[in-house]
């Protein structure tokens, strides 16, 4: 992964979202790291978001994902983070960034979220625990049985324990997959994007 590449999205979308930050990383929650541009890209070009949709960012961290894929899909984005400090950063960059406008961040804790209808895309790069991670998919399908739609999940280098448990919520199916596994050393399967979906179209 070219760290040149990173810097050069940062600069073009004017924020500041790289480095990692574990100063409020504990067994729930997990430290903040930024997904890298270059699987954004992937998932962006995917195809499975576009302009009328909107984004939600569970863990957005300083709000990388929220501002690239408002940027590159022109979709809405809403980043969700729990971490005071991390979510005055997302703010700052909110201040300058070139989507700005169509993103908002709030310091909430993920699994005490409430989804509004338009709302039909979910992102997560590992951000909490399974324990967490149970409340949140809860929170959703709620949502799905309120307001039906087709809501599309994906999950970032998901660990086995996410991912077998994914595998047993009834509501969610496994639809796809974006590898991810050639942009980076050393052949880690964990490298890709597997999407997951409520309902459909």
């Amino acid at each position: 992964m070219s760290n040149v590449n990173e810097y050069n999205w940062d600069k073009l979308l004017k924020i500041k979202t790289s480095g990692r930050d574990d100063t409020k990383a504990d067994q729930y929650c997990y430290p903040y790291e930024p997904t890298p541009y270059c699987v954004l890209e992937r998932l962006a070009n995917s195809g499975y978001i576009k302009k009328n949709n909107c984004v939600i960012d569970y863990g957005c961290g300083k709000g990388r994902v929220d501002f690239f894929l408002s940027y590159q899909t022109r979709c809405k984005s809403v980043g969700i983070e729990y971490d005071e400090r991390v979510y005055k950063d997302a703010c700052n960059n909110q201040d300058t960034a070139v989507s700005g406008s169509r993103t908002e961040f709030l310091l909430q804790k993920a699994e005490t979220y409430s989804l509004e209808k338009q709302e039909d895309r979910m992102f997560f790069f590992n951000p909490f625990s399974i324990e967490i991670l149970r409340n949140v998919i809860a929170r959703i399908v709620q949502s799905y049985y309120a307001e039906p739609r087709q809501m599309l999940l994906f999950f970032y280098y998901p660990s086995d324990e996410y991912i077998a448990y994914l595998m047993t919520v009834d509501e969610l199916t496994f639809v796809d997959e974006i590898e991810c596994m050639d942009l980076f050393e050393g052949n880690n399967k964990r490298e890709r994007i597997m999407i997951f979906e409520i309902g459909n179209e």
